[in-house]
């Protein structure tokens, strides 16, 4: 028999002497009983964590090329309507396209660079709803019938437009803003 396999002898004193941890009960004196250890990290509070040290930081530092410059800023620029294309005829293509979406003819991805974040993700949870329930089978485009376009401001263009969509007419209710030279849909409805 080989050494993993045999029993351990009853002069082992360091198990035989702690209660409980050998089983000397009939029919069980060749098992032993060991606690598991413990490999859970201890829990310390967030005073602990810092103790004085500062969080580790990269050991890098951001390259100015081009100087600081007070008119520049890295983030959204705002674009005036002379300088985007014809509203109405971006509210057509993205309101076919958004309902493409929903009903799950059209990937979510494919607005990504269109949309705001916050309504991406809402755009995105619908298509994924609209995926799990769709049937298979031929199915017709959607038809944009009407675009009602209003500006109540320069750089931003609320509009409301009437699809078409598997028999379906729906209404969309759009705000689009003119940022880093392109239109924005920043606000979405849909009925």
């Amino acid at each position: 028999m080989s050494d993993s396999f045999r029993t351990p002898d009853r002069s082992s004193t360091a198990l035989s002497t702690q209660p409980g941890l050998r089983g000397d009960a009939g029919g069980t004196e060749g098992f032993v009983v060991r606690r598991i250890p413990q490999t859970a990290p201890r829990v310390i509070s967030a005073d602990e964590a810092w103790h004085g040290e500062q969080p580790y930081a990269q050991d890098a530092l951001a390259l100015d090329f081009f100087g600081a410059r007070d008119d520049e800023d890295f983030g959204r620029q705002p674009t005036r309507s002379s300088l985007l294309p014809d509203p109405a005829a971006v509210v057509a293509r993205l309101a076919q396209a958004v309902v493409e979406v929903v009903s799950g003819q059209r990937p979510a991805p494919q607005l990504i660079r269109h949309t705001a974040p916050t309504v991406y993700s809402v755009i995105a949870r619908q298509a994924m709803v609209a995926a799990r329930r769709r049937t298979p089978g031929p199915r017709r485009a959607a038809v944009v019938r009407r675009v009602r376009v209003c500006e109540p401001a320069d750089g931003i263009v609320e509009a409301c437009a009437v699809v078409v969509s598997h028999g379906r007419v729906r209404a969309i209710a759009l705000r689009l803003e003119g940022l880093d030279g392109r239109w924005l849909l920043t606000a979405l409805t849909i009925g």
